[in-house]
Formats: C-alpha cells, sequence, structure tokens
C-alpha cells in the first residue's frame, strides 16, 4: 500500500474514529471527564481529515484552513483532557487558542499562503503537546505505565510540530496545503496516524489504570463513610504492626455506639446513617499521624496506631467521645444519650494476628459497656494489668 495522502487520510481517519468511539464507550461506562474530553479530540481529528479527503477528490465543503483547524482544537481537548486527569486548572489564557485559530480562518484560501498557516497551525499544536506533557510530569508522585507513555508522545509529538514549524519557513521549500503536497505535507500525514495510534494507545492505558484504581479504592472503603473496610484492614495492619516495639507501643481503640438502634427506631436509619458518617469524619479529623481507621460493621469502628501511650489513648478517646456526645444531642433528642464506648488496647509486641488484638479490644469495649456505657476502657497489655478510664 503506497503511503500516498490519500491513504494516510484513510489511516488516520478509521484510526481517530475508533479511538473517539472507544473512549466515548468508557466515558459513559465511568464518567471520567478527561475521556470524554480525548473522545472528542479525536472525533475532532476523524471530521478533519474526513474534510482533508473529501477536498482532495473535488468536494470543496469547506476551506482548507478550517479542516487544519480543527488539529488545533483536537489538541487543544487533548490538553483539556489532561489538565482533568491530573486536576489541574489551566490558565485562562489557553483559552485564547480560539482566538488564535478563528484569526487564521481569516487567511485567503489560496496555495500561497500556506506557508504562514502550516507554521502557524504547527506552533500551536506543538504548544498545546507540550504543555499537556509537562502536565503529565509525577510531581514527587508515581504515574502509571500510559501516562508516562502519553507524557513522552505527546512531548515527541510536540518537538516534531516544532521542527515542521522551522521547515515551513525554509526558502525553497515546497507547500501546498490546499492539494497536500510537499514533502514536510507527506512526513507530517505519516506522522499525524502514528501519533494518533501512539496517543490513543496511551490513553487507553491511563484511563485503564484510573480505573483500576477506582475499583481497588471501592474494594477496600466502607461505601457509607468511606472509611477503610475490615478487608482492606487486614491488608494493611501487619505493616503497622510490625513496627510496634516497646519504645514504640500500639494502641487499638475499638467503638461502639451506645443506644445508636433508638436512632433508627424513632428518627429512621437514614438519620442513622448521617450519624454514622459523622462519626467516620470525626475520626478521620483526629487520626494519628500513620494510623488506620475502619468501619468494621454496623455501628462499631476501630483505630490502630503505633507510638502510643496511655494518655494519648485517653486524650484521643475523651475527644471523641465529648464531640460525638454534642452532635447526636444536638440532633437528636432520645429517651436515652446516645454516646460512644470505648474498648482500648495498648501493647509493646506484635500480636499474633489482627483477630486476637480485636478480641482484646472487644474485652475492654465488653467492660466499657457493662460498666454503664459512655466511657473508655483502657487494657495495658505493657503492664499486664487492667486500668479501667471513665470520663464523666
Amino acid at each position: 500500500m503506497a503511503l500516498d495522502p490519500p491513504t494516510m487520510l484513510t489511516i488516520s481517519i478509521a484510526l481517530a474514529a475508533a479511538a473517539a468511539l472507544y473512549l466515548a464507550v468508557e466515558w459513559r461506562s465511568i464518567r471520567e471527564p478527561s475521556l470524554l474530553c480525548w473522545s472528542a479530540g479525536f472525533a475532532t481529528i476523524a471530521v478533519g481529515s474526513t474534510l482533508a479527503l473529501l477536498r482532495m477528490s473535488g468536494l470543496l465543503l469547506v476551506g482548507i484552513w478550517f479542516a487544519n483547524g480543527l488539529l488545533v482544537l483536537a489538541h487543544w481537548l487533548f490538553l483539556l483532557g489532561v489538565s482533568r486527569f491530573t486536576q489541574a486548572c489551566l490558565s485562562r489564557a489557553w483559552y485564547l487558542i480560539f482566538a488564535a485559530w478563528l484569526a487564521l480562518l481569516l487567511l485567503p484560501d489560496e496555495p500561497s499562503w500556506s506557508k504562514i498557516m502550516l507554521l502557524a497551525n504547527s506552533l500551536l499544536v506543538a504548544l498545546l503537546s507540550l504543555r499537556a506533557s509537562s502536565l503529565l510530569r509525577p510531581h514527587g508522585r508515581s504515574l502509571s505505565v500510559g501516562a508516562v507513555q502519553l507524557r513522552y508522545v505527546l512531548m515527541a509529538h510536540g518537538i516534531f510540530y516544532l521542527i515542521k514549524a522551522l521547515t515551513a519557513v525554509v526558502p525553497g521549500t515546497l507547500v501546498d496545503l490546499a492539494a497536500l503536497r510537499g514533502e514536510i505535507i507527506q512526513i507530517s500525514l505519516v506522522e499525524g496516524a502514528m501519533a494518533i495510534m501512539l496517543i490513543a494507545l496511551s490513553m487507553t492505558g491511563t484511563e485503564r489504570y484510573q480505573r483500576e484504581k477506582r475499583i481497588v479504592r471501592l474494594a477496600e472503603r466502607d461505601p457509607l463513610t468511606a472509611l477503610f473496610n475490615r478487608r482492606a484492614l487486614e491488608v494493611r495492619a501487619p505493616r503497622l504492626l510490625s513496627n510496634v516495639s516497646s519504645a514504640r507501643p500500639g494502641a487499638l481503640l475499638l467503638i461502639d455506639i451506645d443506644n445508636f438502634k433508638l436512632v433508627n427506631d424513632l428518627f429512621g436509619h437514614t438519620a442513622g446513617d448521617r450519624l454514622l458518617v459523622a462519626l467516620s469524619e470525626m475520626i478521620g479529623s483526629q487520626l494519628p499521624e500513620g494510623a488506620l481507621a475502619a468501619r468494621l460493621g454496623g455501628d462499631e469502628f476501630v483505630i490502630l496506631f503505633n507510638d502510643a501511650s496511655s494518655e494519648r489513648i485517653v486524650a484521643l478517646g475523651g475527644s471523641l467521645r465529648e464531640r460525638f456526645h454534642h452532635a447526636a444531642s444536638q440532633a437528636f433528642a432520645t429517651p436515652q444519650a446516645v454516646t460512644l464506648s470505648i474498648g482500648a488496647h495498648l501493647f509493646d509486641h506484635p500480636p499474633a494476628s489482627l483477630t486476637a488484638l480485636i478480641e482484646q479490644g472487644d474485652m475492654a469495649l465488653y467492660q466499657s459497656k457493662r460498666g454503664g456505657r459512655d466511657s473508655i476502657r483502657l487494657v495495658d497489655g505493657t503492664l499486664a494489668s487492667v486500668k479501667p478510664v471513665r470520663t464523666e
């Protein structure tokens, strides 16, 4: 197959349309804004290439400048998609690209203006591609393989268009955009088809990584409170527990809501859910550095952290009890107070298992409940003694 302009345009149309369709289907399932932007960008390339191909066949539907201008729009959509993916804010100055594009449309649709159009188009595409590549820098955190590939593909694509812009001003170079003639135009068509394929594959890999991250997050998070679930706690706890020593004791706090059933019975399960969410937010706001917090199920929560002491445990538990009691009493008037009972265990050796550690906390929690609720019971495993701590 000869790599002539019609053939390369046909390949570009097929690749761009396939990429646009795939990304649109993915967007419908996960509603990731970057996917919609990228899909629209590939669709724009497919439309622009189709218009150029029709023009070569004698169907002059639009000026050649408009068809080439769609390439600028497509790369602007790519940049917008990358900014959505990286959660970076684009300066308003980037929206002036449209003003530059409209200015290009005022150029006469004549071969004599081809070099000016090629220079301007190439510089705009290069600018957009290099900016998108720069947004994908790691910034101290790892990127997916797809995102890394996308970064370097966009960088190479932008550099190619910079070189293309420079060659457009070389004296004696044949450039005829209207007829797609000239060596730089031929090379550009080949590069364009390759770039479409590589950018599409990189974006697909990037999207797949995002989807996998989302699936993992959903699998390890409690859907109501967004805290870790028990399964995630079992996966993450061993690393924390392995660092426990006499110099850095560990602590587990098992937290249960007293009279929680009254809230559900009197105000409905939606009110109970709101109370659970409120408690999870309080726990999250007061977590020690490096601590783990999870919802074990129902109205039972757990906090696990290192570098603990009886004083830190009592202070943390007391603060949670005070804040929760205030919030619950303000929101719900119940015959009996809705409070927190906390069973805590302080230890200076890694436990046999997380289950065994939770059982120790459960015993302390039981003592708190039996002692009248609304209290903290601390088992100091470092001294092999039980210290009941009650805060009115």
